[in-house]
């Protein structure tokens, strides 16, 4: 169940055990949750859509009003700034609860609990491009570039000296053992930026839609990543490996608003009531059809033509098209004014 810390001065005492070194200015802790999150799913990075951008990988956030946690799909956001980069947020374990450290942006990547996020972020630093000259420089080997004319690029093989696992919180029980360097907590202590709008969107639309959550995608969701935030549809999005849904079902938080569309055929009743023959046998039906040929006088009358003359051989083929009404089969007036001898 969901414990809450209201009061700034348990909010401190509690970062305080579980990152002394660190100050409120650098990580906020917002919520905090007596069960660990899921592991984290594999999925496939989206191609980049264009210079600039930066991956922010997915994570699970909490929903109090839901009382479960949710995927936040990775996705491509522009920094803030040039020279900026972007530390993920992490779950610690402390007090006997799991809290939630908020991503932010700065100079330097900070502390993010060792989290192995993949695509750059393996536990500690950055390894998917850095900065120069105003300019994003990005490592092919762990950045998927796509067809997107990107020229500011280079090739860096990156080596994991530790166990690549899928645990997503710090601490505790199963959780990652790392503890910040001493250039993390320098970094924590420069000037940083909170996740900006687009960011904030790409939470709010995955906090919407049920598929995500743990409880239903029982920690495989269909929508693992996207290419830009809050487009959970279309190219660019892709599903995480073991989910029973793709991500192209996945999108509509509810699939069952769609159905009422049929609704709209009661309106073109009157429309059938028109092709009776009773309307196409009387004359003033048949009145503005008088500058045009009678083929296509019949035509908004008849949505069932006749057969083509070299048919006519068969006489029973007639009837079968006036099924819309049995109950006022032609008669042999009206048979002779179609089927012309």
């Amino acid at each position: 169940m969901l414990l809450k810390y209201w009061s700034q001065s348990i909010l401190a005492t509690l970062l305080a055990l579980a990152l002394p070194a660190l100050s409120m200015a650098q990580v906020s802790v917002n919520v905090s949750v007596n069960v660990p999150p899921p592991e984290l799913p594999v999925y496939d990075q989206p191609p980049i859509p264009g210079d600039g951008y930066i991956w922010t990988p997915g994570y699970w956030a909490w929903g109090d009003d839901i009382q479960d946690y949710y995927w936040v799909p990775g996705t491509w956001v522009l920094a803030p700034q040039p020279e900026y980069l972007w530390t993920p947020g992490y779950w610690g374990w402390s007090g006997g609860v799991f809290l939630w450290n908020a991503g932010y942006w700065g100079p330097h990547v900070g502390f993010y609990g060792g989290v192995n996020y993949g695509y750059g972020y393996g536990g500690s630093g950055f390894e998917g491009g850095y900065w120069q000259g105003g300019h994003l420089y990005y490592n092919r080997s762990v950045t998927n570039v796509g067809t997107v004319n990107i020229t500011n690029v280079y090739n860096k093989t990156v080596i994991n000296n530790v166990t690549v696992t899928h645990v997503s919180y710090n601490g505790g029980s199963g959780g990652v053992r790392a503890q910040a360097t001493s250039a993390e907590l320098a970094a924590a202590r420069e000037p940083h930026l909170a996740a900006i709008p687009a960011q904030r969107q790409q939470e709010q639309a995955a906090r919407g839609n049920p598929v995500l959550r743990a409880s239903a995608n029982k920690g495989h969701p269909p929508i693992a990543a996207t290419a830009r935030p809050g487009a959970f549809s279309g190219a660019g999005v892709v599903g995480s490996r073991g989910s029973t849904v793709s991500a192209a079902h996945a999108e509509s938080p509810h699939p069952a608003a769609a159905p009422p569309r049929p609704a709209a055929a009661p309106p073109r009743a009157p429309a059938e009531q028109r092709t009776t023959p009773e309307a196409r046998t009387s004359p003033e039906a048949r009145a503005p059809a008088e500058t045009r040929t009678p083929a296509e006088a019949r035509t908004p009358a008849e949505p069932r033509q006749a057969p083509p003359p070299s048919a006519q051989p068969r006489p029973a083929a007639p009837k079968p098209k006036a099924e819309p009404h049995p109950e006022h089969p032609p008669s042999k007036e009206e048979d002779r004014e179609h089927h012309p001898p």
